[in-house]
Protein backbone atom coordinates (compact mmCIF):
# COMPACT_ATOMS: atom_id res chain seq x y z
CA UNK A 1 0.00 0.00 0.00
CA UNK A 2 2.93 2.10 0.62
CA UNK A 3 3.62 1.81 -3.29
CA UNK A 4 0.20 2.87 -4.25
CA UNK A 5 0.60 5.76 -2.14
CA UNK A 6 3.32 7.24 -4.13
CA UNK A 7 1.69 6.11 -6.97
CA UNK A 8 -1.42 8.20 -6.04
CA UNK A 9 0.95 11.01 -5.09
CA UNK A 10 2.91 10.84 -8.37
CA UNK A 11 -0.40 11.18 -10.31
CA UNK A 12 -2.05 14.21 -7.81
CA UNK A 13 1.18 16.29 -8.81
CA UNK A 14 1.20 15.22 -12.50
CA UNK A 15 -2.46 16.45 -12.76
CA UNK A 16 -1.08 19.87 -10.90
CA UNK A 17 1.64 20.16 -13.24
CA UNK A 18 -0.64 19.64 -16.66
CA UNK A 19 -1.39 22.57 -18.33
CA UNK A 20 -5.37 22.19 -18.81
CA UNK A 21 -5.80 25.84 -19.46
CA UNK A 22 -3.51 28.63 -20.89
CA UNK A 23 -5.63 31.23 -19.28
CA UNK A 24 -5.04 32.00 -14.98
CA UNK A 25 -7.76 30.57 -12.80
CA UNK A 26 -9.39 33.02 -10.44
CA UNK A 27 -9.80 30.26 -8.05
CA UNK A 28 -7.87 27.38 -6.25
CA UNK A 29 -8.48 23.70 -5.98
CA UNK A 30 -8.19 21.79 -3.39
CA UNK A 31 -4.98 20.15 -2.33
CA UNK A 32 -5.47 16.69 -3.06
CA UNK A 33 -1.81 15.68 -1.53
CA UNK A 34 -2.75 16.90 1.73
CA UNK A 35 -6.23 15.28 2.05
CA UNK A 36 -5.07 11.60 0.71
CA UNK A 37 -2.04 11.75 3.68
CA UNK A 38 -3.74 12.74 6.09
CA UNK A 39 -6.81 10.70 5.42
CA UNK A 40 -4.29 7.17 5.09
CA UNK A 41 -1.97 8.86 8.29
CA UNK A 42 -5.51 8.41 10.78
CA UNK A 43 -7.16 5.39 9.15
CA UNK A 44 -3.89 3.23 8.37
CA UNK A 45 -0.71 4.88 9.40
CA UNK A 46 1.60 1.96 8.98
CA UNK A 47 0.69 2.84 4.85
CA UNK A 48 2.26 6.19 5.16
CA UNK A 49 5.20 6.41 7.28
CA UNK A 50 7.11 9.63 8.44
CA UNK A 51 9.99 9.37 6.06
CA UNK A 52 7.64 8.03 2.93
CA UNK A 53 5.81 11.58 3.71
CA UNK A 54 8.18 13.25 3.98
CA UNK A 55 9.75 12.42 0.71
CA UNK A 56 7.04 12.45 -1.10
CA UNK A 57 5.88 16.18 -0.27
CA UNK A 58 9.18 17.24 -0.18
CA UNK A 59 8.98 16.27 -3.92
CA UNK A 60 5.87 18.37 -4.11
CA UNK A 61 7.63 21.61 -2.63
CA UNK A 62 9.88 20.76 -5.45
CA UNK A 63 7.42 20.36 -8.30
CA UNK A 64 5.01 22.80 -7.40
CA UNK A 65 7.54 25.82 -6.93
CA UNK A 66 7.24 26.24 -3.18
CA UNK A 67 9.68 26.84 -0.81
CA UNK A 68 11.84 23.61 -0.77
CA UNK A 69 10.95 21.86 3.25
CA UNK A 70 8.40 24.67 3.98
CA UNK A 71 5.14 22.96 3.06
CA UNK A 72 6.30 19.29 3.68
CA UNK A 73 7.72 19.78 7.18
CA UNK A 74 4.17 21.53 7.91
CA UNK A 75 2.42 18.75 6.14
CA UNK A 76 4.79 16.33 8.18
CA UNK A 77 3.62 17.76 11.35
CA UNK A 78 -0.02 17.95 10.63
CA UNK A 79 -0.17 13.67 9.40
CA UNK A 80 2.33 12.85 12.42
CA UNK A 81 -0.64 14.57 14.63
CA UNK A 82 -3.20 12.69 12.96
CA UNK A 83 -1.36 9.73 13.48
CA UNK A 84 -0.97 9.91 16.73
CA UNK A 85 -4.58 10.50 17.61
CA UNK A 86 -5.75 7.83 15.57
CA UNK A 87 -7.28 5.65 18.63
CA UNK A 88 -8.79 8.79 20.05
CA UNK A 89 -10.44 9.67 16.66
CA UNK A 90 -11.62 6.08 16.30
CA UNK A 91 -13.62 5.90 18.80
CA UNK A 92 -14.79 9.40 18.84
CA UNK A 93 -16.17 8.96 15.08
CA UNK A 94 -15.94 10.56 11.59
CA UNK A 95 -17.16 13.97 12.67
CA UNK A 96 -14.12 14.16 15.43
CA UNK A 97 -11.98 13.09 12.76
CA UNK A 98 -13.33 15.95 10.29
CA UNK A 99 -12.84 18.41 12.64
CA UNK A 100 -9.30 18.00 13.57
CA UNK A 101 -8.64 17.67 9.53
CA UNK A 102 -10.08 20.69 8.88
CA UNK A 103 -8.15 22.68 12.47
CA UNK A 104 -5.06 20.81 10.84
CA UNK A 105 -5.53 22.02 7.30
CA UNK A 106 -6.36 25.60 8.59
CA UNK A 107 -3.54 26.11 10.86
CA UNK A 108 -1.13 24.59 8.12
CA UNK A 109 -2.16 27.41 5.95
CA UNK A 110 -2.16 30.05 9.01
CA UNK A 111 1.40 28.50 9.48
CA UNK A 112 2.76 28.67 6.04
CA UNK A 113 1.62 32.44 5.18
CA UNK A 114 3.33 33.10 8.72
CA UNK A 115 6.78 31.72 7.50
CA UNK A 116 6.24 33.33 4.37
CA UNK A 117 6.25 36.56 5.79
CA UNK A 118 8.67 36.05 8.25
CA UNK A 119 11.27 35.51 5.57
CA UNK A 120 10.11 37.57 2.90
CA UNK A 121 9.26 35.42 0.51
CA UNK A 122 6.33 36.33 -2.08
CA UNK A 123 3.00 34.29 -1.05
CA UNK A 124 0.64 33.55 -2.96
CA UNK A 125 -2.65 35.80 -3.07
CA UNK A 126 -4.53 35.10 0.15
CA UNK A 127 -7.96 34.75 -1.81
CA UNK A 128 -6.40 32.05 -3.74
CA UNK A 129 -4.86 30.38 -0.22
CA UNK A 130 -8.21 30.78 1.27
CA UNK A 131 -10.11 29.38 -0.98
CA UNK A 132 -8.04 26.29 -1.05
CA UNK A 133 -7.60 25.80 2.36
CA UNK A 134 -11.48 26.20 2.56
CA UNK A 135 -11.94 23.14 -0.31
CA UNK A 136 -9.27 20.78 1.15
CA UNK A 137 -11.34 20.91 4.28
CA UNK A 138 -14.33 20.56 2.56
CA UNK A 139 -13.84 17.34 0.24
CA UNK A 140 -12.22 15.52 3.03
CA UNK A 141 -14.92 13.99 3.27
CA UNK A 142 -14.91 12.48 -0.46
CA UNK A 143 -11.10 11.84 -0.29
CA UNK A 144 -11.82 9.31 2.95
CA UNK A 145 -14.83 7.60 0.52
CA UNK A 146 -12.55 7.32 -2.27
CA UNK A 147 -9.78 5.72 0.20
CA UNK A 148 -12.16 3.49 1.48
CA UNK A 149 -13.90 2.57 -1.71
CA UNK A 150 -11.56 2.42 -4.32
CA UNK A 151 -8.35 1.92 -1.81
CA UNK A 152 -9.60 0.23 0.67
CA UNK A 153 -8.47 2.13 3.59
CA UNK A 154 -10.77 1.92 6.22
CA UNK A 155 -10.43 2.61 9.62
CA UNK A 156 -8.62 0.20 11.84
CA UNK A 157 -11.22 -1.83 13.92
CA UNK A 158 -9.96 -2.30 17.80
CA UNK A 159 -8.51 -5.77 18.04
CA UNK A 160 -7.03 -5.37 14.43
CA UNK A 161 -3.91 -6.47 14.33
CA UNK A 162 -1.07 -5.36 11.36
CA UNK A 163 0.99 -7.29 9.55
CA UNK A 164 3.73 -7.67 12.37
CA UNK A 165 1.09 -8.93 14.81
CA UNK A 166 0.97 -6.32 16.43
CA UNK A 167 -2.25 -4.69 18.07
CA UNK A 168 -3.72 -1.11 16.06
Amino acid sequence: MRAVFVALALVILLGNLLPLQTLTRGWAGPDLLFGFALAWSVRRPEYVPVPLLAAVFFLADLLLSRPPGLGAALMLMACFDLQTRMLRLRDAGFAAEWGRAAVLIIATAVANRVALAIFFVPAPSLILATFQTIATAAVYPLIVGVSALVFGVRLSAPGDIDKLGHRL
